[in-house]
């Protein structure tokens, strides 16, 4: 999987280039010399102010920086963060060891944190993130159009060869010039297909201001909350911690028209959106965000989910304590009363056994089918959905599939509270100076 993404990443671009070329530059080859019905003035004029748009909208996706989180930034209320680590919602990145503001997530390639970062494409080998996600819009559109308006002259020519099958053929296009038409008609038709369905779905997105890992995060949430029925409203995540899994609506969702303005650079101008010399939205946005007001001001996003949840701190004692609040989604007096009893265990000399790292988790379920498949169980084996992290949506994807580190988004190694962190750091800055 990694060998593929780097090949894919590192030919990404030249294929893209190659493929641009070959239909907006080989097809004016063809129609030059494609007697019966040759390109007219304002076709050619056409063709190539799309190319021009589809190259500088390309060449902006690729280039232009997606993103980084400043390295003091830091949330302002302290308990709602305290309160979003106990309940699962991931604030601190231990790579980049700093606070990660809302909508962020760390890229593996990238190999930091990137404000509302979509996905990593790798046909940019770039972030479609806050900052880039207006030109890799404007990509798609003049794309989809400029392809769209060349398999109109394509198909105009393929139905003149038609109407003439039966002429001699000495009167018609060459075999060479019948096997180009149908090599452009074949791969422009599929690049049409593919980037109109993917142009759809990005507009659908920038309608309702998701991105396609909240979009992943929302379908994440109604599978928890399907489960809860069964189970009173609950779910248990690791150290018996009961989490309260209840419908939270999705905060950033704040209408269409304010949605489209947001995701297009915060410009309210139309002509913009499509101008491909547009600026980038400005450095000092993407931190924070709009939201709807449809939960109390204290819950974030995304929602609870028992795999996120940390397991009671080890090296602290009882020196730690989390506080109830309702709109935090969890039990509170299970998760102490199971870190009482860990504690307990501890001072007896007994080891309480951690969290595997979820792909390690995953390895042993994946083994345990097949040991049944040997034996001969009559059970359908099938790849395990155990935790958030082994979890897939309706499309089969994880979070790893859109770029997103998932060693860095979940609490698998990491049982040190948020606080203590901080504190650590603050210590090792004060050492420095």
């Amino acid at each position: 999987m990694l060998c593929s993404s780097f090949t894919i990443s590192r030919f990404a671009i030249p294929t893209v280039s190659a493929l641009i070329s070959f239909l907006a530059y080989t097809s004016q080859y063809f129609f030059l010399y494609f007697e019966p019905a040759p390109l007219k003035v304002h076709e050619i004029w056409r063709i190539n102010i799309f190319a021009l748009c589809i190259w500088i909208c390309y060449y902006r996706s690729c280039t232009v920086d997606p993103g980084h989180i400043p390295r003091h930034w830091k949330p302002l209320d302290s308990k709602q963060l305290e309160a979003d680590r106990v309940s699962g919602r991931q604030r601190w990145c231990r790579r980049c060891e700093a606070f990660k503001p809302p909508r962020a997530h760390h890229c593996k390639t990238c190999q930091r944190c990137i404000p509302k970062m979509d996905h990593h494409c790798p046909w940019t080998a770039n972030c479609v993130s806050h900052f880039t996600f207006p030109h890799f819009m404007r990509f798609l559109f003049y794309t989809v159009v400029g392809t769209s308006y060349l398999e109109t002259l394509l198909f105009e020519r393929a139905s003149i060869i038609w109407a003439s099958r039966n002429l001699p053929s000495y009167l018609g296009p060459s075999v060479g010039q019948m096997a180009h038409l149908f090599v452009l008609l074949v791969v422009n038709s599929l690049t049409v297909f593919m980037l109109f369905i993917l142009l759809v779905r990005t507009l659908w997105s920038l309608g309702s201001n998701t991105t396609t890992i909240e979009s992943w995060e929302i379908e994440r949430h109604e599978t928890l909350l399907r489960r809860a029925r069964h189970f009173g409203g609950y779910l248990e995540g690791p150290g018996g911690v009961r989490v309260r899994i209840k419908k939270q609506e999705f905060p950033y969702d704040i209408g269409i028209w304010p949605n489209i303005r947001e995701g297009m650079g915060g410009s309210a101008n139309i002509l913009s959106w499509f101008w491909p010399l547009a600026r980038t939205p400005d450095r000092n946005t993407g931190l924070k965000y709009e939201v709807n007001g449809f939960e109390a001001a204290n819950v974030s996003w995304p929602p609870p989910d028992p795999d996120r949840i940390p397991l009671p701190p080890k090296d602290v004692g009882d020196s730690i304590t989390f506080e109830s609040a309702d709109s935090s989604g969890y039990d509170v007096q299970a998760f102490n009363d199971r870190k009482a009893e860990d504690l307990r265990r501890q001072r007896a000399g007994l080891e309480v056994e951690r969290r595997k790292r979820f792909h390690k988790r995953l390895e042993k379920e994946l083994e345990e089918d097949e040991f049944e498949e040997s034996e001969g169980s009559d059970d359908e084996a099938k790849e395990s959905d155990y935790g958030e992290e082994g979890w897939r949506n309706s499309e089969g994807e994880r979070l790893r599939d859109f770029g997103v580190d998932e060693d860095i988004e979940f609490y698998d190694e990491e049982d040190v509270p948020l606080g203590i962190l901080i504190q650590r750091r603050a210590q090792a800055a004060l050492k420095k100076l």
